[in-house]
């Protein structure tokens, strides 16, 4: 079982009571079109936001440019300075999102020290994926000295701050350190916090165990996933439909 991370997750772009109406009008626009598959005018409505100083905008607007959104190759150099100034602007999620790039060497020099300070910046403005990340990095000595003990510590963070990646984490080195019943626990708190994607990869990691208990988990989480799959296709098609 493999060491995992969080694949594209969705970041909170949830109202702050000090920003002006028009700001959340601008983000809930650029987030309903973000989902309906309309990049470029999304992009327009982040853009708005981002031009009166709102970093969850500019954070947007980083994450149009890494994936390639808005219509446009994905921009990895323009996502890192969309990211820094999110990140000056005191979000979070930039610091997150930064961090990525820097661990993986996209758009910036690869700097896997850089990306641990950035990852400790993120968790302490109350990113809870960060601590998994932080994990991923101590377990694999990215950054920082491989140190095990140290990873399950911030792995078991990140789980009761709700991150699912943690607790499947931290339940796979449970499980791995021959623990599974304590791994159990873990990764059913990990289903019960995930989402579409997370539930599949949950399933592929568990199915090919022997204890009947995590093959029956692996086959709920698949059907979880399946569901949620069906859901957006539908969605998707009647958004078609209705253009």
């Amino acid at each position: 079982m493999t060491p995992a991370g969080p694949g594209p997750a969705p970041q909170e772009t949830a109202p702050q009571e000090t920003a002006p109406q028009e700001i959340e009008a601008q983000l809930a626009l650029g987030q309903m079109l973000l989902e309906a598959g309309e990049g470029a005018s999304a992009w327009e409505a982040f853009a708005a936001a981002a031009r009166r100083g709102d970093g969850r905008a500019m954070t947007m607007l980083g994450r149009l440019a890494e994936h390639g959104w808005a219509g446009r190759a994905p921009d990895p150099a323009a996502a890192a300075h969309h990211y820094r100034r999110a990140a000056a602007a005191g979000s979070g999620w930039a610091l997150f999102n930064l961090a990525d790039l820097h661990l993986t060497g996209r758009g910036v020099a690869p700097d896997a020290a850089g990306a641990v300070a950035l990852y400790s910046r993120a968790a302490e403005a109350g990113v809870a994926q960060a601590l998994n990340m932080l994990g991923l990095c101590c377990e694999e000595g990215q950054g920082l000295p491989a140190d095990r003990a140290l990873a399950r510590r911030y792995y078991a963070a990140g789980a009761e701050a709700g991150d699912c990646w943690a607790s499947f984490n931290l339940g796979r080195l449970m499980l791995e350190e021959g623990e599974p019943d304590a791994a159990l626990i873990r990764f059913r708190r990990a289903y019960d916090t995930g989402f579409a994607g997370f539930w599949r990869r949950l399933a592929e990691a568990l199915a090919p165990l022997d204890d009947p208990r995590f093959r029956a988990l692996a086959g709920a989480a698949l059907s979880r996933a399946e569901a949620g799959e069906a859901a957006l296709r539908r969605r998707r098609t009647g958004e078609e439909a209705a253009s």
